[in-house]
């Protein structure tokens, strides 16, 4: 497996309404890469946001087959990775790094 830079891990963050429904119970929401793992996910939000993780879980989103004007296109797939925080912090996604 390749070894990914903190910088490359992460994507970015994914802004939804059940995203930020999830920041009530201390819970933030990333894009991520597709190659990386849970270790460095977490290594990655704590040296750059400073915030200590508790719990990561990971979902792998199957690309998509579409048909546009007779022709089939494909929609790649993607990773997300929903990140839980310990109490008391947060990340404030509204400002910049």
């Amino acid at each position: 497996m390749k070894k990914f830079h903190y910088l490359d891990t992460i994507i970015s963050p994914n802004i939804t309404e059940k995203s930020t429904s999830l920041s009530e119970f201390n819970k933030v929401v990333f894009k991520v890469h597709k190659g990386s793992n849970k270790n460095s996910i977490k290594k990655s939000i704590e040296k750059i946001f400073k915030v200590n993780v508790i719990k990561i879980n990971t979902i792998n989103l199957r690309g998509k087959t579409k048909i546009v004007k007779n022709k089939k296109t494909f929609k790649p797939g993607s990773k997300k990775a929903i990140v839980t925080l310990k109490k008391g912090q947060s990340i404030d996604l509204s400002t910049g790094i």
